[in-house]
Protein backbone atom coordinates (compact mmCIF):
# COMPACT_ATOMS: atom_id res chain seq x y z
CA UNK A 1 0.00 0.00 0.00
CA UNK A 2 3.05 2.28 -0.18
CA UNK A 3 2.11 5.68 -1.63
CA UNK A 4 -1.62 4.99 -1.49
CA UNK A 5 -2.15 6.36 2.06
CA UNK A 6 -0.33 8.90 4.26
CA UNK A 7 -0.45 6.54 7.27
CA UNK A 8 -1.18 2.88 7.97
CA UNK A 9 -2.97 3.76 11.22
CA UNK A 10 -4.39 6.92 12.79
CA UNK A 11 -5.65 6.96 16.39
CA UNK A 12 -8.18 9.66 17.29
CA UNK A 13 -7.91 10.41 21.01
CA UNK A 14 -4.95 10.77 23.37
CA UNK A 15 -6.49 8.86 26.26
CA UNK A 16 -5.04 5.75 27.87
CA UNK A 17 -6.35 3.38 25.18
CA UNK A 18 -5.34 5.60 22.27
CA UNK A 19 -1.83 6.07 23.64
CA UNK A 20 -1.43 2.34 24.28
CA UNK A 21 -2.62 1.46 20.79
CA UNK A 22 -0.45 4.05 19.03
CA UNK A 23 2.68 3.14 21.02
CA UNK A 24 2.13 -0.57 20.39
CA UNK A 25 2.49 -0.72 16.70
CA UNK A 26 -6.54 16.07 23.56
CA UNK A 27 -8.74 18.27 25.31
CA UNK A 28 -6.45 18.67 28.36
CA UNK A 29 -3.08 17.05 27.82
CA UNK A 30 -1.99 13.64 26.67
CA UNK A 31 -3.45 10.91 28.84
CA UNK A 32 -7.15 11.73 28.45
CA UNK A 33 -9.65 11.55 31.30
CA UNK A 34 -7.62 9.18 33.49
CA UNK A 35 -4.44 11.24 33.71
CA UNK A 36 -5.94 14.73 33.62
CA UNK A 37 -9.36 14.70 35.29
CA UNK A 38 -9.91 11.14 36.45
CA UNK A 39 -8.03 8.29 38.11
CA UNK A 40 -4.74 10.06 38.86
CA UNK A 41 -5.84 13.40 40.41
CA UNK A 42 -8.80 11.65 42.05
CA UNK A 43 -6.60 9.07 43.81
CA UNK A 44 -4.15 11.74 44.95
CA UNK A 45 -6.92 13.91 46.40
CA UNK A 46 -8.49 10.79 47.94
CA UNK A 47 -5.11 10.24 49.64
CA UNK A 48 -5.25 13.81 50.98
CA UNK A 49 -8.61 12.99 52.58
CA UNK A 50 -7.28 9.72 54.06
CA UNK A 51 -4.33 11.58 55.57
CA UNK A 52 -6.78 13.88 57.37
CA UNK A 53 -8.25 10.81 59.06
CA UNK A 54 -4.75 9.42 59.71
CA UNK A 55 -3.80 12.61 61.57
CA UNK A 56 -6.76 12.07 63.91
CA UNK A 57 -5.80 8.41 64.36
CA UNK A 58 -2.18 9.38 65.08
CA UNK A 59 -3.13 10.99 68.40
CA UNK A 60 -4.51 7.64 69.60
CA UNK A 61 -1.18 6.07 68.65
CA UNK A 62 0.74 8.54 70.79
CA UNK A 63 1.67 11.26 68.34
CA UNK A 64 1.65 14.68 69.99
CA UNK A 65 0.03 17.03 67.45
CA UNK A 66 -0.30 20.59 68.76
CA UNK A 67 -3.11 22.94 67.75
CA UNK A 68 -5.92 22.52 65.23
CA UNK A 69 -5.02 20.85 61.94
CA UNK A 70 -6.03 22.68 58.74
CA UNK A 71 -5.78 21.69 55.11
CA UNK A 72 -4.27 24.01 52.48
CA UNK A 73 -5.95 23.50 49.10
CA UNK A 74 -3.37 25.51 47.13
CA UNK A 75 -0.46 23.30 48.25
CA UNK A 76 -2.35 20.12 47.38
CA UNK A 77 -3.66 21.41 44.04
CA UNK A 78 -0.24 22.62 42.87
CA UNK A 79 1.40 19.29 43.74
CA UNK A 80 -1.33 17.23 42.04
CA UNK A 81 -1.41 19.44 38.94
CA UNK A 82 2.39 19.37 38.63
CA UNK A 83 2.35 15.58 38.74
CA UNK A 84 -0.33 15.47 36.02
CA UNK A 85 1.76 17.79 33.82
CA UNK A 86 4.78 15.53 34.30
CA UNK A 87 2.68 12.59 33.07
CA UNK A 88 1.52 14.63 30.04
CA UNK A 89 5.16 15.28 29.15
CA UNK A 90 6.14 11.66 29.77
CA UNK A 91 3.48 10.44 27.33
CA UNK A 92 4.75 12.88 24.71
CA UNK A 93 8.32 11.64 25.10
CA UNK A 94 7.16 8.02 24.82
CA UNK A 95 5.35 8.82 21.57
CA UNK A 96 8.54 10.34 20.17
CA UNK A 97 10.57 7.33 21.29
CA UNK A 98 8.10 5.02 19.52
CA UNK A 99 8.23 7.26 16.41
CA UNK A 100 4.51 8.06 16.70
CA UNK A 101 3.59 11.42 15.17
CA UNK A 102 1.50 13.49 17.64
CA UNK A 103 -0.90 16.09 16.23
CA UNK A 104 -2.62 18.32 18.81
CA UNK A 105 -5.76 18.78 16.70
CA UNK A 106 -9.40 17.73 16.86
CA UNK A 107 -10.02 14.86 14.47
CA UNK A 108 -13.20 14.01 12.62
CA UNK A 109 -13.96 11.41 9.95
CA UNK A 110 -14.53 12.32 6.30
CA UNK A 111 -14.85 8.72 5.08
CA UNK A 112 -13.58 5.29 6.03
CA UNK A 113 -10.06 6.21 4.86
CA UNK A 114 -9.80 9.93 5.69
CA UNK A 115 -9.47 12.04 8.84
CA UNK A 116 -9.79 15.84 8.91
CA UNK A 117 -8.13 17.87 11.67
CA UNK A 118 -8.97 21.25 13.24
CA UNK A 119 -6.61 23.30 15.43
CA UNK A 120 -7.81 25.04 18.61
CA UNK A 121 -8.15 28.23 16.54
CA UNK A 122 -10.49 26.43 14.14
CA UNK A 123 -7.99 26.20 11.30
CA UNK A 124 -8.29 23.08 9.16
CA UNK A 125 -5.10 21.07 8.94
CA UNK A 126 -5.81 19.27 5.70
CA UNK A 127 -6.88 15.65 5.50
CA UNK A 128 -4.93 12.52 6.36
CA UNK A 129 -5.55 9.39 4.34
CA UNK A 130 -5.03 6.12 6.17
CA UNK A 131 -5.70 2.41 6.00
CA UNK A 132 -7.27 2.08 9.48
CA UNK A 133 -8.99 4.53 11.87
CA UNK A 134 -9.52 4.17 15.64
CA UNK A 135 -11.44 6.21 17.39
CA UNK A 136 -24.57 19.66 31.93
CA UNK A 137 -27.28 18.96 32.96
CA UNK A 138 -30.51 20.73 31.86
CA UNK A 139 -30.84 22.75 35.08
CA UNK A 140 -31.10 26.57 34.88
CA UNK A 141 -27.95 28.10 36.35
CA UNK A 142 -25.98 24.83 36.31
CA UNK A 143 -23.48 25.94 33.66
CA UNK A 144 -23.07 29.51 34.94
CA UNK A 145 -22.70 28.78 38.64
CA UNK A 146 -21.50 25.20 39.03
CA UNK A 147 -18.27 23.32 38.49
CA UNK A 148 -17.82 19.79 37.14
CA UNK A 149 -15.71 16.93 38.43
CA UNK A 150 -13.24 17.92 35.68
CA UNK A 151 -12.93 21.43 37.11
CA UNK A 152 -12.48 20.38 40.74
CA UNK A 153 -9.06 18.85 40.04
CA UNK A 154 -7.77 22.06 38.46
CA UNK A 155 -9.16 24.69 40.83
CA UNK A 156 -6.41 27.07 41.97
CA UNK A 157 -8.33 27.93 45.16
CA UNK A 158 -10.41 25.85 47.53
CA UNK A 159 -14.09 25.58 46.53
CA UNK A 160 -14.81 27.34 49.84
CA UNK A 161 -13.50 28.32 53.24
CA UNK A 162 -12.92 25.74 55.96
CA UNK A 163 -16.59 25.99 56.85
CA UNK A 164 -17.66 25.93 53.20
CA UNK A 165 -20.90 24.21 52.28
CA UNK A 166 -20.67 22.24 49.05
CA UNK A 167 -23.38 20.44 47.14
CA UNK A 168 -22.50 17.52 44.87
CA UNK A 169 -25.11 16.25 42.38
CA UNK A 170 -24.51 12.52 42.17
CA UNK A 171 -25.05 10.50 38.99
CA UNK A 172 -21.77 8.57 39.09
CA UNK A 173 -19.22 6.93 41.36
CA UNK A 174 -16.96 9.97 40.80
CA UNK A 175 -19.51 12.08 42.69
CA UNK A 176 -19.10 9.96 45.82
CA UNK A 177 -15.32 9.93 45.43
CA UNK A 178 -15.18 13.73 45.15
CA UNK A 179 -17.59 14.20 48.06
CA UNK A 180 -15.46 11.81 50.10
CA UNK A 181 -12.16 13.63 49.71
CA UNK A 182 -13.81 17.06 50.08
CA UNK A 183 -15.24 15.91 53.41
CA UNK A 184 -11.86 14.43 54.29
CA UNK A 185 -10.07 17.76 53.91
CA UNK A 186 -12.60 19.46 56.16
CA UNK A 187 -15.30 20.87 53.87
CA UNK A 188 -19.01 20.58 54.73
CA UNK A 189 -20.27 18.47 51.83
CA UNK A 190 -23.76 17.31 50.84
CA UNK A 191 -24.44 14.73 48.13
CA UNK A 192 -27.78 14.95 46.31
CA UNK A 193 -28.85 11.60 44.85
CA UNK A 194 -31.66 11.17 42.32
CA UNK A 195 -32.41 7.52 43.13
CA UNK A 196 -29.62 5.13 44.17
CA UNK A 197 -25.87 5.45 44.66
CA UNK A 198 -23.36 3.43 42.63
CA UNK A 199 -25.82 2.24 40.01
CA UNK A 200 -24.54 -0.95 38.37
CA UNK A 201 -22.64 -2.01 41.48
CA UNK A 202 -23.78 -4.47 44.15
CA UNK A 203 -26.37 -2.48 46.08
CA UNK A 204 -25.66 -4.02 49.50
CA UNK A 205 -22.05 -2.87 49.12
CA UNK A 206 -23.17 0.54 47.84
CA UNK A 207 -25.25 0.96 50.99
CA UNK A 208 -22.22 0.21 53.18
CA UNK A 209 -20.16 2.80 51.27
CA UNK A 210 -22.73 5.58 51.75
CA UNK A 211 -23.44 4.57 55.37
CA UNK A 212 -19.73 4.95 56.15
CA UNK A 213 -19.63 8.30 54.36
CA UNK A 214 -22.55 9.56 56.44
CA UNK A 215 -20.80 8.47 59.63
CA UNK A 216 -17.63 10.13 58.26
CA UNK A 217 -19.43 13.46 57.97
CA UNK A 218 -20.82 13.61 54.41
CA UNK A 219 -24.51 14.55 54.26
CA UNK A 220 -26.93 12.94 51.78
CA UNK A 221 -30.17 14.23 50.23
CA UNK A 222 -31.83 11.10 48.83
CA UNK A 223 -34.32 10.95 45.96
CA UNK A 224 -33.91 14.64 45.18
CA UNK A 225 -33.60 16.40 41.81
CA UNK A 226 -32.12 19.90 41.37
CA UNK A 227 -34.38 22.43 39.58
CA UNK A 228 -32.28 25.60 39.40
CA UNK A 229 -29.22 27.38 40.77
CA UNK A 230 -29.22 31.14 41.42
CA UNK A 231 -26.39 33.38 42.58
CA UNK A 232 -27.36 35.67 45.45
CA UNK A 233 -25.98 39.17 46.04
CA UNK A 234 -23.84 37.72 48.85
CA UNK A 235 -22.13 35.47 46.31
CA UNK A 236 -23.67 32.31 47.75
CA UNK A 237 -25.47 29.88 45.45
CA UNK A 238 -29.11 29.17 46.16
CA UNK A 239 -30.14 25.73 44.99
CA UNK A 240 -33.78 24.77 44.53
CA UNK A 241 -34.61 21.07 44.36
CA UNK A 242 -37.53 18.68 44.46
CA UNK A 243 -37.78 15.93 47.05
CA UNK A 244 -39.44 13.31 44.85
CA UNK A 245 -40.38 11.06 47.77
CA UNK A 246 -42.32 13.77 49.63
CA UNK A 247 -43.18 15.71 46.44
CA UNK A 248 -41.95 18.92 48.06
CA UNK A 249 -39.71 21.75 46.90
CA UNK A 250 -36.76 22.90 49.03
CA UNK A 251 -34.12 25.64 48.91
CA UNK A 252 -30.73 26.05 50.57
CA UNK A 253 -27.51 27.98 50.00
CA UNK A 254 -24.04 26.64 49.24
CA UNK A 255 -20.58 28.07 48.50
CA UNK A 256 -20.02 25.74 45.54
CA UNK A 257 -22.07 23.29 43.49
CA UNK A 258 -20.31 20.34 41.87
CA UNK A 259 -21.99 18.48 39.00
CA UNK A 260 -20.71 14.90 38.74
CA UNK A 261 -23.06 13.42 36.16
CA UNK A 262 -20.82 11.15 34.12
CA UNK A 263 -19.58 11.65 30.56
CA UNK A 264 -21.28 11.76 27.18
CA UNK A 265 -19.33 10.41 24.20
CA UNK A 266 -18.21 13.03 21.66
CA UNK A 267 -19.40 10.94 18.75
CA UNK A 268 -21.24 13.84 17.08
CA UNK A 269 -18.00 15.81 16.70
CA UNK A 270 -16.38 12.86 14.93
CA UNK A 271 -18.70 13.11 11.93
CA UNK A 272 -19.93 9.54 12.27
CA UNK A 273 -23.38 10.39 10.90
CA UNK A 274 -21.83 11.07 7.48
CA UNK A 275 -20.45 7.55 7.42
CA UNK A 276 -23.67 5.87 8.53
CA UNK A 277 -21.94 4.34 11.54
CA UNK A 278 -24.20 2.36 13.87
CA UNK A 279 -24.64 4.02 17.28
CA UNK A 280 -26.76 3.37 20.33
CA UNK A 281 -29.28 6.22 19.99
CA UNK A 282 -29.80 6.51 23.76
CA UNK A 283 -26.16 6.62 24.85
CA UNK A 284 -24.55 7.95 21.67
CA UNK A 285 -21.90 5.25 21.93
CA UNK A 286 -20.57 3.21 19.01
CA UNK A 287 -21.82 -0.35 18.50
CA UNK A 288 -18.72 -2.54 18.39
CA UNK A 289 -17.93 -6.18 17.75
CA UNK A 290 -15.75 -8.51 19.81
CA UNK A 291 -12.74 -7.34 17.76
CA UNK A 292 -13.58 -3.61 18.38
CA UNK A 293 -14.78 -3.26 14.76
CA UNK A 294 -17.57 -0.82 13.94
CA UNK A 295 -20.24 -1.07 11.24
CA UNK A 296 -17.95 0.84 8.85
CA UNK A 297 -15.00 -1.06 7.33
CA UNK A 298 -11.50 0.00 8.48
CA UNK A 299 -12.82 1.94 11.49
CA UNK A 300 -12.44 0.54 15.00
CA UNK A 301 -13.51 1.91 18.38
CA UNK A 302 -12.38 0.94 21.87
CA UNK A 303 -12.39 2.40 25.36
CA UNK A 304 -15.29 4.37 26.87
CA UNK A 305 -16.77 5.19 23.45
CA UNK A 306 -17.71 1.54 22.76
CA UNK A 307 -21.25 0.50 23.72
CA UNK A 308 -21.30 -1.91 26.66
CA UNK A 309 -17.60 -1.53 27.40
CA UNK A 310 -16.40 -0.82 30.97
CA UNK A 311 -15.43 2.85 31.37
CA UNK A 312 -12.09 1.91 32.89
CA UNK A 313 -8.55 2.88 31.95
CA UNK A 314 -6.95 -0.61 32.17
CA UNK A 315 -9.53 -2.17 29.83
CA UNK A 316 -8.97 0.60 27.27
CA UNK A 317 -5.19 0.15 27.48
CA UNK A 318 -5.34 -3.62 27.04
CA UNK A 319 -7.95 -3.42 24.27
CA UNK A 320 -5.82 -0.83 22.44
CA UNK A 321 -2.68 -2.95 22.62
CA UNK A 322 -4.45 -6.11 21.48
CA UNK A 323 -6.11 -4.29 18.57
CA UNK A 324 -2.78 -2.86 17.41
CA UNK A 325 -1.24 -6.33 17.48
CA UNK A 326 -4.13 -7.83 15.49
CA UNK A 327 -3.96 -5.06 12.89
CA UNK A 328 -0.22 -5.68 12.55
CA UNK A 329 -0.86 -9.40 12.07
CA UNK A 330 1.10 -10.29 15.21
CA UNK A 331 -1.79 -11.86 17.14
CA UNK A 332 -5.43 -12.96 16.96
CA UNK A 333 -6.13 -12.50 20.70
CA UNK A 334 -9.35 -10.63 21.56
CA UNK A 335 -9.96 -8.52 24.66
CA UNK A 336 -11.68 -10.45 27.47
CA UNK A 337 -14.16 -8.09 29.13
CA UNK A 338 -15.39 -10.65 31.69
CA UNK A 339 -14.42 -10.40 35.36
CA UNK A 340 -12.75 -6.99 35.15
CA UNK A 341 -11.87 -5.80 38.69
CA UNK A 342 -12.52 -2.23 39.81
CA UNK A 343 -12.47 -0.08 42.94
CA UNK A 344 -14.43 2.96 44.09
CA UNK A 345 -12.08 5.27 46.01
CA UNK A 346 -14.52 6.55 48.60
CA UNK A 347 -13.38 7.15 52.24
CA UNK A 348 -14.10 3.46 52.86
CA UNK A 349 -12.88 1.93 49.62
CA UNK A 350 -14.97 -0.66 47.77
CA UNK A 351 -13.35 -3.20 45.47
CA UNK A 352 -15.10 -5.88 43.43
CA UNK A 353 -14.58 -8.39 40.65
CA UNK A 354 -17.15 -10.55 38.89
CA UNK A 355 -20.92 -10.41 39.34
CA UNK A 356 -22.92 -8.42 41.86
CA UNK A 357 -25.20 -10.51 44.03
CA UNK A 358 -28.21 -9.11 42.13
CA UNK A 359 -26.77 -10.05 38.73
CA UNK A 360 -25.71 -13.50 39.94
CA UNK A 361 -29.24 -14.07 41.22
CA UNK A 362 -30.69 -13.08 37.83
CA UNK A 363 -28.43 -15.54 36.00
CA UNK A 364 -28.42 -18.47 38.42
CA UNK A 365 -31.49 -17.97 40.64
CA UNK A 366 -31.38 -17.42 44.40
CA UNK A 367 -31.37 -21.17 45.10
CA UNK A 368 -28.44 -21.60 42.73
CA UNK A 369 -26.15 -19.39 44.83
CA UNK A 370 -24.19 -19.72 48.05
CA UNK A 371 -23.07 -16.38 49.45
CA UNK A 372 -20.29 -16.42 52.06
CA UNK A 373 -19.84 -13.21 54.01
CA UNK A 374 -18.16 -11.58 57.01
CA UNK A 375 -18.04 -8.32 58.95
CA UNK A 376 -14.47 -7.75 60.11
CA UNK A 377 -12.47 -5.06 61.93
CA UNK A 378 -9.15 -3.90 60.43
CA UNK A 379 -6.41 -4.07 63.06
CA UNK A 380 -5.54 -0.43 62.35
CA UNK A 381 -9.05 0.60 63.46
CA UNK A 382 -8.72 -0.94 66.95
CA UNK A 383 -6.27 1.41 68.69
CA UNK A 384 -7.74 4.37 66.79
CA UNK A 385 -11.20 3.36 68.09
CA UNK A 386 -12.69 3.75 64.63
CA UNK A 387 -16.09 2.40 63.69
CA UNK A 388 -15.77 -0.67 61.47
CA UNK A 389 -19.48 -1.48 61.04
CA UNK A 390 -19.22 -1.13 57.25
CA UNK A 391 -16.03 -3.20 56.80
CA UNK A 392 -17.50 -6.22 55.06
CA UNK A 393 -16.73 -8.84 52.45
CA UNK A 394 -18.74 -11.37 50.53
CA UNK A 395 -17.98 -14.12 48.05
CA UNK A 396 -20.82 -15.08 45.69
CA UNK A 397 -20.50 -18.71 44.53
CA UNK A 398 -22.41 -21.28 42.54
CA UNK A 399 -24.19 -23.50 45.05
CA UNK A 400 -23.56 -26.77 43.27
CA UNK A 401 -20.52 -28.58 41.92
CA UNK A 402 -17.14 -27.03 42.73
CA UNK A 403 -18.81 -23.81 43.97
CA UNK A 404 -17.17 -21.64 41.33
CA UNK A 405 -16.73 -18.05 42.53
CA UNK A 406 -18.97 -15.67 40.55
CA UNK A 407 -18.31 -12.43 42.43
CA UNK A 408 -16.03 -11.09 45.16
CA UNK A 409 -16.78 -7.85 47.04
CA UNK A 410 -14.77 -6.04 49.71
CA UNK A 411 -15.13 -2.77 51.61
CA UNK A 412 -12.18 -1.64 53.69
CA UNK A 413 -8.72 -0.07 53.61
CA UNK A 414 -6.72 -0.55 50.41
CA UNK A 415 -9.62 -2.31 48.67
CA UNK A 416 -7.99 -1.86 45.26
CA UNK A 417 -4.82 -3.64 46.37
CA UNK A 418 -6.85 -6.49 47.88
CA UNK A 419 -9.14 -6.95 44.87
CA UNK A 420 -6.34 -6.83 42.29
CA UNK A 421 -4.72 -9.96 43.68
CA UNK A 422 -7.91 -11.99 43.94
CA UNK A 423 -8.88 -10.99 40.38
CA UNK A 424 -6.18 -13.33 39.05
CA UNK A 425 -8.09 -16.28 40.46
CA UNK A 426 -11.11 -15.42 38.31
CA UNK A 427 -9.02 -15.92 35.19
CA UNK A 428 -8.18 -19.42 36.44
CA UNK A 429 -11.70 -20.53 37.38
CA UNK A 430 -11.33 -20.02 41.14
CA UNK A 431 -13.67 -21.98 43.41
CA UNK A 432 -14.62 -21.63 47.07
CA UNK A 433 -12.31 -24.57 47.95
CA UNK A 434 -9.41 -22.77 46.21
CA UNK A 435 -10.11 -19.76 48.43
CA UNK A 436 -10.12 -21.85 51.63
CA UNK A 437 -6.91 -23.66 50.63
CA UNK A 438 -5.11 -20.31 50.23
CA UNK A 439 -2.94 -19.38 53.22
CA UNK A 440 -3.68 -15.87 54.45
CA UNK A 441 -1.08 -13.24 55.38
CA UNK A 442 -1.48 -12.28 59.04
CA UNK A 443 -2.50 -9.72 60.20
CA UNK A 444 -4.18 -8.26 57.09
CA UNK A 445 -7.69 -7.43 55.96
CA UNK A 446 -7.25 -9.55 52.83
CA UNK A 447 -6.73 -12.73 54.85
CA UNK A 448 -10.36 -12.54 55.99
CA UNK A 449 -11.34 -13.59 52.46
CA UNK A 450 -9.39 -16.83 52.87
CA UNK A 451 -11.26 -17.63 56.13
CA UNK A 452 -14.83 -16.68 55.18
CA UNK A 453 -17.16 -19.54 56.12
CA UNK A 454 -20.56 -18.14 57.20
CA UNK A 455 -23.28 -18.27 54.54
CA UNK A 456 -26.14 -15.83 54.26
CA UNK A 457 -28.45 -18.83 53.96
CA UNK A 458 -27.46 -19.99 57.46
CA UNK A 459 -28.64 -16.78 59.12
CA UNK A 460 -25.69 -16.99 61.57
CA UNK A 461 -23.86 -13.92 62.86
CA UNK A 462 -21.14 -13.12 60.29
CA UNK A 463 -19.03 -10.96 62.62
CA UNK A 464 -15.40 -12.08 62.78
CA UNK A 465 -14.14 -12.63 66.33
CA UNK A 466 -10.57 -13.05 67.56
CA UNK A 467 -7.48 -11.73 65.79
Amino acid sequence: SAGKYDYDLVVIGGGSGGLACSKEGTKWGLGGTCVNVGCIPKKLMHQAGLLGTAVKDAKKYGWQIPGPIQHDWVTMAEAVQNHVRSLNWGHRVQLQDKKVKYLNIKGSLVNEHTVRGLTKAGKEVGSLSIKKILTYLNVPGAMEHGVTSDDIFWLKKSPGKTTARLLTWCLSDVALECAGFLTGIGLDTTVMVRSIALRGFDQQMAGLVTDYMEAYGTKFAWECIPKRVEKLSSGALQVTWTDTKADQEHKDTYDSVLWAVGRAPETKALGLDKLGMQLNKETGKIIVGADESTSVPNIYAFGDIGEGRPELTPTAIKAGKLLARRLAGQSTELMNYDNVPTTVFTPLEYGCVGLSEEEAEKRHGKDGLEVFHAFYKPLEFTVAERDANQCYLKVVCERGGDQRILGLHFTGPNAGEVTQGFALGFQCGATYSHLLSTVGIHPTCAEELTKVNITKRSGLDATVTGC
